[in-house]
């Protein structure tokens, strides 16, 4: 089984079931595997086996083991890459949305990995066998640059400049609101949401966190902005945006795909929904990435264009 996690059901918590209640409150848990640990007796309810349809109460404490998947070895799969450079060290990736970075859990095929496995017999060892070769990742839904290490030496040498923040990353997105300052920085703890472990919120005496931003255009309620990372925390970008008001147009997780801001006739609530429509996921996008080679010890500097999607969606925005 898996490391044993303790819940305590917060105060004024509605009536809920206690397998919905733990999909909603253990990462990666999905409601059969919850049902299944809670017909084997490994969750209790202040020390008590119950069922299922059990209703959670404030208060309570409630006690989880889920087990843990066997790891497993990702296959290489014949998908088509975006490849911006590749040398005997790196592989500069152009992700496109939708794509997830690395098998894990439910997303086992597809992925980035698998198809860096059909395209390359080199990638670095440093991670497990689900990761070979990835430094950094980027969420499913957001596009752009990635850089893939295809030695250890290479992967510890990218690593270590993640970790020291020396690297150089754009990030372009499409945002609700109107912004009163054309520049500005957002620095905020974020944390595992208390409501939703699936989600990640701004929570006091979590991981510290800064992103800066850069109005590019200001529309009547859109924004098009340039995105830095001065931490790199899991949806820090998207967290941070929806915390100052102003969540990725698009965002399914974040409050991105509410009307927010701006028209609010039929005709123009219509206008939106075709926008929205043109984004299946947040309209976030890493644009450019810079790094020093490790080989050649040189700073190498790439950049990508908007996804067609996004170009699209600011075109029709401009014009509208």
């Amino acid at each position: 089984m898996g490391t044993e996690q303790e819940i305590v059901v917060p105060p004024g918590k509605k009536k809920e079931r206690l397998d919905l209640f733990l999909v909603h409150h253990v990462e990666n848990a999905t409601r059969n595997k919850v049902q299944r640990a809670i017909r084997e007796g490994h969750v209790r309810v202040d020390g008590e086996i119950v069922r299922s349809s059990h209703q959670v109460a404030p208060g309570e404490v409630v006690l989880i083991s889920l087990p843990k998947p066997p790891p497993q070895k990702a296959s290489a799969e014949d998908i088509p890459l975006d490849i911006l450079y590749e040398d005997d060290s790196v592989i500069i990736v152009n992700k496109p949305a939708g794509m997830v970075t690395h098998p894990a859990y439910s997303n086992y095929t597809g992925t980035l990995v698998n198809a860096l496995l059909h395209h390359s017999q080199k990638l670095s060892s440093l991670n497990d066998m689900q990761r070979p070769g990835i430094v950094h990742r980027l969420d499913k839904d957001t596009s752009g640059l990635l850089v893939v290490a295809k030695s250890d030496q290479a992967h510890a040498f990218l690593a270590k400049q993640f970790a020291d923040r020396t690297v150089d990353r754009e990030y372009r997105a499409i945002v609700w609101g109107t912004f009163r300052k054309p520049q500005g920085s957002i620095e905020a703890e974020l944390g595992r949401s208390k409501s939703d472990r699936k989600k990640i919120a701004v929570v006091t005496g979590g991981k510290h966190a800064v992103t800066t931003y850069s109005v590019k255009q200001q529309f009547s309620w859109l924004a098009h902005v340039s995105l830095k990372l001065l931490t790199g925390r899991t949806h820090q970008i998207r967290v941070h945006l929806a915390h100052i008001g102003h969540p990725v147009f698009g965002d399914p997780t974040y409050g991105g795909r509410r009307i927010i801001a701006g028209p609010r006739s039929p005709g123009q609530k219509r206008e939106i929904q075709e926008l929205l429509a043109l984004i299946p996921g947040q309209a976030l996008h890493a644009k450019t990435l810079g790094f020093v080679h490790p080989v050649t010890r040189k700073r190498l500097f790439f950049e990508s264009d908007l996804p067609p999607a996004m170009a699209t969606l600011l075109d029709r925005i401009k014009t509208s």
